[in-house]
């Protein structure tokens, strides 16, 4: 995601780092695909960085640059930006094309949270 939005708060990941960091994760994670080019992708990212903070541990935000992860982003056939998946237990449970309000995003990613 575009740096001045995410910082520390969302985890980059990459083609080489996306098993370990998302397929391997013991909790929840959402990928954001993300492109610098994409004017919805700002937005999104800055709800992310929001809700990363609100979900704490429970929920892992990790964004993922699909210009330069080619491989992962034609992998989960990633075809339009922004496009969040929710993976938990290495399977996708869920996704999300396109910006949506900080509290749609919410109450989409609460559903996914165990107990």
């Amino acid at each position: 995601m575009p740096q001045d939005t995410h910082q520390s708060r969302l985890t980059e990941v990459t083609d080489a780092t996306f098993a370990a960091t998302v397929l391997a994760s013991p909790v929840p994670v959402v990928v954001d695909f993300w492109a610098e080019w994409c004017p919805p992708c700002r937005a999104v990212s800055i709800h992310l960085a929001e809700l990363a903070e609100e979900f704490g541990d429970a929920l892992r935000f990790v964004a993922l640059d699909s210009d330069e992860n080619p491989e992962t982003t034609r992998a989960y056939q990633v075809m339009s930006m922004p496009t969040l998946l929710v993976f938990s237990a290495g399977q996708v449970v869920g996704s999300i094309v396109g910006s949506r309000p900080k509290n749609h995003l919410r109450l989409s990613f609460a559903r996914h949270l165990e107990g």
